[in-house]
């Protein structure tokens, strides 16, 4: 059973993976500057910001749920941070640790709410996180007064624009991100739990686990995950704005399901999650390349996002036979 199951997640992450080559085979063709190391590094850095928070919200979707609040909780986190580092009154280094810290704190204080407010009441993570959506952006415009933060230290600058053989650093870490987590979810209790929980909540809690507790952690993940995201748009960027991160839900949520998570929980794996954020990467950027315009590229997400979904759903068959034949 063990085997059958380890054949399929195999096969499913090949074929994403095979996607993701046709793909860029394509634009190859249709774009020859696609193909060029400078747009190479363009994309890499493009798809680490969402990357890192489709690493958190995998954990989310494992469990059943979903976070819509994670570009707000973005925006929230990038003043946050951006007042820090701006302040004036600090040393600069200490100013830049300050600010990570309290991006990731303020980050996952908000995955706290959402998973508590959900567990507590049980209400689904869709309604909860949709007030936290309001409630994050609301925020953000209320500390900033509205105003985009800029001017931040040259130390911090220049962090955001290096490259380790030729590769972007904010990308790196983002793969660092990527096997962390990877490894949390197949090698540790917790990960276990995840899937465990995902694929049947109430048979884990018969058992005498505590489902709440693992799925109030599951969104603190989330939420911290987007605190690390703030940190890298601003490094990449240099701004911090109260109107960031309109639509990164969606991206992550695409990625995560394109990377062959079950939108029903349970099945599903940071890897596939990564490719599947490859995938989202390099179509925006091949689209943009042959000419398409940001409304028809935000169209073309809409029905890949769809058409995920509706892949999943032969997914899950598939993952039936396997378990059965």
């Amino acid at each position: 059973m063990n085997a059958k199951r380890i054949l399929y997640a195999l096969v499913r992450e090949a074929g994403i993976g095979v996607a993701l080559v046709l793909i860029c085979i394509f634009f190859m063709i249709a774009a020859p500057k696609f193909a060029s190391p400078l747009n190479f590094t363009n994309i890499l850095t493009q798809i680490s910001i969402n990357t890192v928070i489709s690493v958190g919200m995998t954990f989310v979707i494992l469990l059943g749920g979903i976070d819509l609040s994670v570009g707000s909780v973005l925006a929230l986190a990038t003043i946050v941070a951006g007042k820090t580092i701006a302040s004036e009154t600090l040393p600069v280094w200490l100013a830049i640790v300050l600010a990570i810290l309290f991006s990731i704190v303020v980050s996952a204080l908000c995955g706290l709410f959402n998973g508590f407010v959900a567990e507590t009441w049980k209400i689904h993570s869709f309604i909860v996180t949709l007030g936290m959506l309001n409630i994050a952006r609301g925020a953000a415009l209320q500390i900033s007064e509205s105003r985009t933060i800029f001017m931040f230290p040259a130390a911090f600058n220049r962090f955001g624009t290096k490259t380790v053989l030729g590769i972007p650093v904010i990308f790196l870490m983002a793969l660092a991100l990527v096997l962390i987590g990877s490894f949390i979810l197949s090698r540790s209790v917790f990960g276990r739990m995840i899937y465990a929980i995902g694929n049947n909540e109430e048979a884990v809690r018969l058992s005498g686990h505590n489902t709440a507790l693992y799925k109030v952690i599951a969104f603190v993940l989330c939420g911290a995950t987007v605190g690390i995201a703030a940190i890298m748009y601003m490094l990449r960027l240099n701004i911090a704005s109260p109107i960031l991160g309109v639509g990164f839900e969606l991206n992550a949520i695409a990625a995560v399901v394109i990377g062959g998570t079950s939108m029903s929980g349970g099945k599903g794996s940071l890897i596939g999650t990564f490719l599947g954020a490859c995938i989202m990467g390099v179509l925006n950027n091949g689209l943009l390349l042959i000419g398409m315009g940001d409304f028809a590229r935000q169209m073309v997400t809409g029905f890949i996002i769809v058409a995920a979904v509706v892949l999943d759903t032969y997914r899950a068959k598939l993952s039936i036979k396997f378990q059965y034949s």
